[in-house]
């Protein structure tokens, strides 16, 4: 089955006390990781959104973004220094009686000092807000899903037209290189009646031809071409990750289009060979990003 390695998916849920949003997008990866940014009160949970990503999600790197809403989430509280706030005030009673200063201490002298008197907030980790996370989690992973795989189906069909196309061309190199061999005999036989004046020792050419057939036989190397391209066609039904799998075999297809390449004495098959190392190049670029 062909899935693509790039979607996105987004859910909202909430009760009374939290909103929660889940993000969940994808992008191509050779392995498979996760990135998290979500509140520190949630970490603890991070194995088990994990777990529900991985069910749906086997290669590509993973972004997922966990924001909450809600003053419930966070709680507040004064903390207050209170021996510092007796040396302070005892600072400014002795100072104003040392120098006679008028003036007398108040609560804003109080209120405005951050080392004596500030809020701190605390974010509140409880067992509804991590149900809400996961759930939201579980179906924006669902809706990322769907659209991963409609993209495989578009890249599905590409594929298989981008093949047939290289199964046409590869049966052409087929049909074609017999005839290679007959236009190498009928030019070995020209040039070999202009230095002996028509006289052939038709034995020394069916040995130069052999010499030449075996160097330039192409035969096991289409074989093996056709092959490849129908375990790709094979491979593309598999429900399984299969993007390593593919780019395995584009590289085995190249790597026979460029010994067919060097063994083409004739201008008419390495015109097919640059079509097919063409073709395998758009193949190269669409499988890296199937999962």
């Amino acid at each position: 089955m062909v899935i693509s390695m790039t979607g996105f998916g987004r859910s909202k849920t909430g009760s009374d006390l939290f909103s929660v949003n889940v993000e969940v997008k994808t992008v191509n990866h050779r392995f498979c990781e996760f990135n998290i940014r979500m509140p520190r009160q949630l970490l603890k949970i991070e194995d088990k959104m994990k777990k529900i990503l991985y069910q749906h999600i086997r290669r590509g790197r993973v972004e997922i973004y966990v924001s909450i809403e809600g003053e419930s989430s966070v709680t507040r509280k004064i903390h207050v220094d209170w021996d510092l706030v007796e040396e302070y005030y005892q600072f400014i009673r002795t100072t104003r009686e040392k120098y006679g200063i008028e003036g007398t201490v108040t609560i804003q002298d109080i209120l405005g000092r951050n080392e004596l008197i500030h809020i701190e907030e605390s974010e509140v980790g409880n067992e509804e807000l991590e149900n809400l996370v996961l759930s939201a989690t579980e179906e924006a992973v669902l809706l990322l899903k769907q659209m991963r795989l409609a993209e495989g189906e578009e890249l599905k069909k590409d594929l298989l037209s981008s093949l047939a196309l290289l199964g046409t061309i590869v049966t052409d190199l087929e049909d074609f290189a017999p005839v290679v061999l007959q236009m190498y005999k009928e030019r070995l036989t020209k040039r070999i009646q202009e230095f002996v004046n028509g006289q052939i020792d038709e034995t020394r050419i069916l040995t130069e031809v052999a010499v030449f057939a075996d160097k330039a036989d192409i035969n096991e190397e289409i074989t093996r071409l056709k092959s490849h391209v129908g375990q790709f066609v094979q491979t593309l039904n598999e429900f399984e990750p299969i993007g390593r799998k593919l780019d395995f075999l584009v590289q085995e297809m190249n790597r026979e289009a460029n010994t067919i390449g060097s063994k083409a004495n004739n201008a008419q098959l390495a015109k097919k060979v640059v079509e097919i190392k063409s073709l395998l190049e758009k193949l190269k670029e669409q499988v890296q990003n199937i999962e």
